[in-house]
């Protein structure tokens, strides 16, 4: 039995498209270009100084401290060192085109979606049945338990038991409506009545509202999901042409 394997360029563009990946790869592809070009047209340019710095960070990231675990790590992704530099230059191309795209677009959306950013610290368990839910939330109403008492006997998964149910700190958008709604309105410390989902009845333990504060991670995060917004709606407005193999185009619509 041979210890080697050969696979072609064509096993690649066919496993994608067996795979179903075609459509995210021609996107992504799609999205480059039009970043390349918008950046053009608007003079943005990358000096060697920014293309270092990023460089260094991406390292920092994939924790690559030496030279040889970098050297290792292009092995393993198959990427040459001009490859690398292509790799960091349009992750920062881009993020000099949101920047200057977005950055003095922020602050009137921020305070025109700043309940979208408001924050919560919540526990939750999740029960089966309503009649049970609604018995442990008038005992814990009354101070006949704790919530961790009742989080200790109704989780199942021994590491969520642990933490009493603790689900961290999530945005608004980050929870199902009819639980936003009433986590929201919460004066905490305070057991929310529960909840009846498809999922499960939720009893939920509100420990803190956090509210928005326009700082820049935040900041960082609008300008992203502005930018990633306008360039779905740029590749979505396109017609792309492609050639999956040597006779065959194919028209694709995002």
């Amino acid at each position: 039995m041979e210890n080697s394997l050969s696979i072609s360029p064509n096993d690649v563009i066919h496993y994608l498209k067996i795979s179903c990946q075609t459509p995210s790869v021609i996107e992504a592809i799609a999205s480059e270009k039009i970043v390349a070009e918008t950046a053009e047209k608007l003079g943005i340019k990358l000096e060697e100084a920014e293309i270092q710095q990023e460089g260094d960070q991406f390292r920092a990231k994939q924790k690559l401290v030496k030279a040889k675990e970098t050297l290792a790590w292009l092995q393993q992704h198959h990427l040459s060192v001009d490859d690398f530099e292509e790799l960091i230059c349009k992750k920062l191309l881009s993020q000099k085109l949101a920047n200057h795209l977005f950055n003095n677009k922020v602050e009137s959306f921020f305070f025109q979606h700043q309940l979208d950013y408001l924050a919560a610290v919540t526990y939750e368990i999740i029960l089966d049945d309503k009649d049970v839910a609604l018995e442990v939330f008038y005992a814990l109403q009354e101070g006949e338990t704790t919530f961790q008492d009742i989080a200790r006997e109704y989780i199942s998964n021994p590491d969520i038991r642990r933490t009493g149910g603790y689900k961290g700190i999530r945005r608004r958008t980050d929870f199902r409506p009819e639980i936003a709604s009433a986590v929201f309105a919460a004066k905490p410390p305070q057991a929310i009545k529960p909840i009846t989902t498809k999922k499960g009845v939720y009893l939920i333990w509100v420990e803190e509202i956090i509210q928005p504060e326009l700082d820049e991670e935040l900041r960082q995060r609008i300008i992203a999901d502005l930018f990633n917004n306008w360039l779905k709606q740029k590749v979505a407005e396109m017609q792309i042409i492609i050639q999956l193999d040597s006779n065959i185009n194919t028209k694709y619509s995002a």
